[in-house]
């Protein structure tokens, strides 16, 4: 019985997270198989580890609770075994939660293109909207913790500030995914 308890403490203290990567399997930049990028996370001591598309989305399960000090961690062994400067955010099961929870209404629209982008903590904050020129008529943006929600027209995308984020230099605090991708990883980090 008591190696039961001690089982199930251990199971409550096991946490689910999604890591974003930046800036692989673009444009023919920084390659990394997926099967590569698994195994480096179980590596590092994660356990149930899964990938979603190749432009580095992974799921997985760990007892820290820091998420900075996990991001460091694998930016450190990916940046080491792969070559290249890793960069990473990584967000707890309920703080994906949370963010799928407040999608804005518009996220809905079909004539509007929605991106989630994520704010790494040294730019997160309701401010930094104030850094870009919205383009009201065309684009909407709206700060939640640790995230901007924008949506830009299809019609007038070609001029949105979101199309030009890269300019802008907190673009490299930032990572950005549509919203069907987070849907999607929302989903897996549920089961």
């Amino acid at each position: 019985m008591l190696a039961g308890s001690v089982y199930q403490e251990i199971a409550k203290s096991m946490r689910t997270y999604i890591a974003f990567l930046r800036g692989i399997n673009v444009g023919g930049n920084n390659i990394i198989k997926m099967d590569a990028l698994r195994q480096a996370f179980v590596g590092m001591g994660f356990t149930g580890v899964a990938t979603y598309i190749q432009s580095g989305n992974v799921v997985f399960v760990s007892n820290k609770t820091n998420c900075i000090r996990i991001e460091k961690q694998i930016e450190r062994v990916l940046s080491t075994r792969f070559g290249y400067l890793a960069r990473v955010l990584v967000r707890e099961k309920k703080e994906m939660e949370a963010t799928v929870a407040h999608l804005p209404k518009i996220f809905s629209s079909k004539t509007w293109k929605h991106n989630v982008i994520f704010l790494s903590n040294k730019i997160d904050s309701p401010t930094i909207v104030k850094k870009f020129q919205i383009k009201k008529d065309i684009e909407q943006v709206r700060y939640y913790k640790g995230v901007l929600f924008w949506s830009a027209r299809l019609t007038g995308l070609t001029r949105s500030t979101m199309i030009k984020l890269a300019r802008f230099p907190e673009y490299k605090e930032m990572t950005v995914r549509n919203v069907n991708t987070i849907k999607k990883i929302a989903e897996m980090m549920s089961r």
